[in-house]
């Protein structure tokens, strides 16, 4: 009886730490994400900010770093951010 009940126990920690994981990883802030850049058609990898607009939904709402742009400050309009 003692085993089902640790197996119990430990099955439903797995779970919630892999449901918090989720929620971390696909939540609100800086998170890299790969998109097409419409200026020169090529694809890049982004440091895009995700805020929470609604209840349950994500929205980019700057795009702080481009790797086509290294080291260097944004000055391609940020077009990229209706692709994310």
């Amino acid at each position: 009886m003692d085993y089902k009940l640790a197996f119990g126990v430990i099955i439903n920690l797995a779970i919630w730490t892999l449901a918090g994981y989720a929620i971390w990883k696909s939540g609100p802030g800086q998170r890299k994400r790969s998109v097409r850049c419409p200026e020169k058609s090529v694809r890049a990898t982004v440091l895009a900010d995700q805020r929470q607009a609604d209840f349950g939904c994500l929205h980019v709402v700057d795009v702080k770093e481009c790797m086509l742009f290294p080291n260097a400050p944004l000055d391609c309009g940020k077009h990229c951010m209706a692709r994310l």
